[in-house]
């Protein structure tokens, strides 16, 4: 593993069109019962092969064995009802049919810790594994119990922090807690949103990062961001909080995005890791574009500091396109460790 500039993704990866549909979130499962439990551990076994040979460093699950990075995790716990369904305006951005909380919420068993297991299994790299932050949780959701955001925010937290601690005992390295509702709600973000984050990442050994980024390369969010003028400033709102918190790396998108790179010195001291692939386009980056994303980082954050990653998830994007843009991301980091390198020699 590279010490210097680890490349990793952030989350999912296209699944094989054996497993699920290609290119589309929420793609039911083409297998079933056994067959479903083996297809997802081969996917899983094929996207720490595929991250490996293309020279990323911290290696992660790719979401294999899930069909989306909130929903499964809500599935697994008591106190939700999938077949009760409301529409909801998820993010302030688009309309989904979402479950409803009927009762009290519960974590009866742990949700990822056998896949987390089997992914660490393949590998002696670094292993992360994600996780969704409690505020995207609750945005995620029809409410008809606790009728408060905040009460359901606190009670996800804590079940995230005994699922957290469960794959840091399973061998897991790196912690992740998606928070695109970090982009959204800031009033809430300061009131109690960081610190129900903290409440998730309470007790941790293990390394953990925040994801806020402007979401999937779907149409609703490219739609958004049209919306968001010449500068995208909405992690001006978030960072200063985040810098204070007792969350190790933050992780912002940046690759073909309007966020000014010097909001990166709001985090000065946390360790960046970088968006610097487009998940929103199957153009695919090449190593000097990659490169020239994280040399205008250093300007703000120390070298030793810096994680290269993707934006965002990557599971709407064709296989072979997901695949080169990771290839591009090794490169580009293998660029700047040889000028830094020349640099001090």
């Amino acid at each position: 593993m590279n010490s210097l500039l680890p490349t990793s993704i952030v989350g999912s990866l296209p699944k094989p069109s054996w497993l699920a549909e290609p290119e589309t979130l929420w793609s039911p499962w083409k297998l079933e019962g056994d067959a479903l439990v083996e297809g997802k551990q081969d996917a899983l076994r094929i996207a720490v092969q595929e991250q490996r040979r293309r020279g990323i460093d911290i290696i992660s699950d790719g979401e294999q064995t899930r069909q989306h990075f909130v929903t499964t995790f809500i599935e697994h716990l008591s106190g939700v009802d999938f077949e009760q369904r409301e529409t909801v305006r998820i993010r302030n951005r688009y309309d989904a049919s979402v479950p409803t909380v009927v009762g009290a919420v519960s974590r009866e068993q742990s949700v990822f810790v056998e896949d987390a297991k089997f992914l660490r299994q393949q590998t002696d790299q670094p292993i992360k594994w994600a996780l969704p932050g409690p505020m995207t949780m609750i945005d995620t959701l029809y409410d008809r119990h606790y009728k408060s955001r905040e009460k359901l925010a606190w009670e996800f937290a804590t079940i995230l922090n005994e699922e957290a601690k469960e794959l840091e005992a399973a061998g897991v390295d790196i912690i992740q807690f998606d928070e695109p509702s970090f982009n959204v709600f800031f009033d809430e973000v300061q009131d109690w949103g960081v610190a129900t984050l903290e409440r998730a990442a309470e007790g941790l050994r293990a390394e953990t990062v925040v994801h806020i980024c402007y979401g999937y390369g779907i149409k609703a969010n490219t739609d958004w961001k049209a919306t968001l003028g010449a500068e995208w400033r909405q992690y001006e709102q978030t960072f200063p909080l985040l810098q204070r918190s007792i969350i190790d790396t933050v992780s912002l998108e940046s690759q073909h995005s309007h966020v000014p790179m010097d909001l990166i010195e709001l985090i000065r001291g946390k360790k960046v890791m970088l968006g610097a692939i487009d998940v929103a386009s199957e153009t695919i980056e090449t190593p000097a574009e990659v490169a020239d994303t994280l040399r205008n980082a250093l300007r703000f954050v120390d070298a030793d500091k810096l994680i290269p990653s993707t934006n965002c998830g990557m599971a709407p994007l064709p296989r072979d396109v997901a695949l080169g843009k990771l290839s591009a991301l090794s490169a580009g980091a293998d660029i700047v460790r040889e000028e830094i390198a020349a640099a001090q020699r």
